[in-house]
């Protein structure tokens, strides 16, 4: 007759069963901290003269962080939040229409031409194209691999703990 006794077994299938729970909580804990960071270089470094200059400060205001998890995972987004409607062309490049510029709080634009000041109803404005000026992509970049090792070690210790 053959007889197999174990100890430990409930504990030790208690303690795998904790593991996702615990590796999503450690690496949901991480990304916040992480995506935080991100959005932080974003506002002071790229936003305030290192790839565009402040003018309203409406850009980098809009600029947020946020982590969600789920069954499929953590998911740490940092983009631009509100309505920023310069905030593609300026991330990407591109083109904008001809267009024309009408007075809103005046009756007549004012701008400087030819030396003096010049006021006219309206402006035809021939379009722009406007260079990428990168400030979101271009800091993942920069960051990636600290945050990539970040999270494996957040992984780790919380595997480590189990």
């Amino acid at each position: 007759m053959f007889a197999l006794e174990s100890e430990g077994f409930d504990e030790a299938t208690a303690r795998l069963d904790a593991c996702p729970a615990a590796l999503a909580a450690a690496l949901a804990a991480k990304a916040a901290e992480l995506a935080a960071a991100l959005a932080d270089r974003v506002k002071t470094d790229k936003l305030s003269g290192g790839v565009l200059d402040v003018r309203s400060g409406a850009l980098r205001d809009s600029i947020a962080a946020s982590v969600s998890a789920g069954g499929d995972g953590v998911r740490a987004t940092v983009g631009v939040s509100g309505d920023v409607k310069y905030a593609a062309i300026q991330e990407y490049g591109g083109k904008t229409a001809a267009h024309e510029i009408l007075p809103v709080k005046a009756q007549a634009l004012a701008f400087l031409a030819g030396g003096g000041l010049r006021f006219a109803s309206k402006v035809e404005h021939p379009g722009s194209v406007l260079p990428e000026r990168s400030y979101l992509r271009s800091t993942l970049d920069e960051m990636r691999d600290d945050i990539v090792a970040a999270l494996a070690g957040a992984a780790a210790e919380s595997l480590e703990r189990a």
